[in-house]
């Protein structure tokens, strides 16, 4: 029987995708043990679910899933919208979630919709430009961020930021308010489109038990 391979992001999902996998069967306690302890593989192998997983940086979850070197992964849905890979998002696993926000200093609050050009923030260019595409005729600067994009506002480069929010405490505590809400985001399982058909049975069974559990 061919293995399935599994990609999980790596950071907060991972315990929490093992922990289910493990509730419904999809990984025994010693592989999630294995995965979640101190070992350098990057390849973990359970025997007895005929499974195969590895763990990812969250934006390269998309990516392995699409090219077939995943069958299956688990990353965020904002991943999943950053990255817009050909691929199936198939549950949501109703964990890690957040949403993903339009937040500035307090003064923007009463200029942020009058505002006829926008210097933005963010570590989801895909997502903002979109956004902002849909919602508003006015100009927008997009600008790419990989750290913390907090900084943004607060050392004059952008008016606003796009980031992704679960309390709030962060852009209090540098000062930045919400402004607007573009979406609510969490894990979701992506499958390969060929594996979909080639290993059809096997595929919708992890599918249906996921949907059971969540």
């Amino acid at each position: 029987m061919k293995y399935l391979t599994y990609a999980l992001a790596k950071g907060r999902l991972t315990d929490k995708a093992l922990n289910l996998f493990a509730r419904i069967g999809l990984v025994s306690e010693e592989t999630r043990a294995d995965i979640l302890g101190e070992s350098r593989k990057l390849i973990y192998t359970d025997e007895e679910k005929k499974s195969r997983f590895f763990l990812a940086k969250a934006s390269d979850v998309p990516t392995y899933v699409e090219y077939g070197a995943a069958d299956i992964g688990v990353a965020g849905a904002d991943t999943l919208l950053e990255e817009k890979r050909d691929l199936y998002q198939t549950v949501d696993l109703n964990f890690g979630r957040c949403r993903i926000v339009v937040a500035g200093p307090p003064e923007m609050e009463s200029k942020y919709i009058k505002c006829g050009a926008l210097r933005v923030a963010t570590k989801y260019p895909a997502i903002a430009a979109d956004y902002f595409y849909q919602t508003s005729k006015r100009a927008v600067e997009i600008i790419k961020l990989n750290g913390s994009v907090e900084l943004g506002p607060m050392v004059g480069l952008s008016d606003v930021i796009v980031d992704i929010v679960e309390t709030g405490s962060t852009l209090k505590e540098n000062g930045l308010v919400i402004l607007d809400e573009i979406c609510v985001v969490s894990a979701r399982l992506a499958v390969n489109r060929v594996s979909m058909k080639m290993e059809y049975k096997r595929v919708a069974d992890v599918i249906q038990a996921l949907k059971t559990e969540t």
